[in-house]
């Protein structure tokens, strides 16, 4: 049985602010924004070339905005990611080499943290 990963919820406190950081800044994909109830709104983003989508929202998860840490993105070029992001406004950090594995850092609006991964072609 195959098991893939391809929603991650996200909490955050403004869903239109936060749906503008992705999509004009960070350049996720909308995929859909929904709104199921007058409790339930779900907008459903997708990082370029990723198989793997966020969803932000409301009524979609009780953990609060900016507690989510860690979600790692994945790139073959850090210094060509970084300068998109930077040049859409992005406050993200420089190149930290970590023991020859190369990351930058940035934040949502929220405190949310992602880590950028340079991994070049495999094999």
């Amino acid at each position: 049985m195959k098991w893939k990963l391809e929603l991650i919820p996200i909490p955050v406190s403004d869903v239109d602010h936060a749906k503008a950081f992705y999509t004009e800044k960070a350049g996720f994909t909308e995929d859909h924004d929904v709104r199921a109830t007058d409790e339930m709104r779900v907008v459903q983003l997708t990082p370029p070339g990723s198989a793997c989508s966020i969803a932000i929202g409301t009524g979609i998860v009780n953990t609060p905005p900016g507690s989510v840490q860690g979600l790692h993105l994945v790139v073959p070029d850090i210094n060509a990611a970084r300068a998109e992001l930077a040049d859409c406004g992005v406050d993200v950090g420089e190149v930290q080499d970590l023991g020859g594995i190369l990351y930058v850092y940035f934040s949502d609006p929220d405190g949310n943290g992602w880590a950028v991964q340079e991994i070049r072609a495999r094999d």
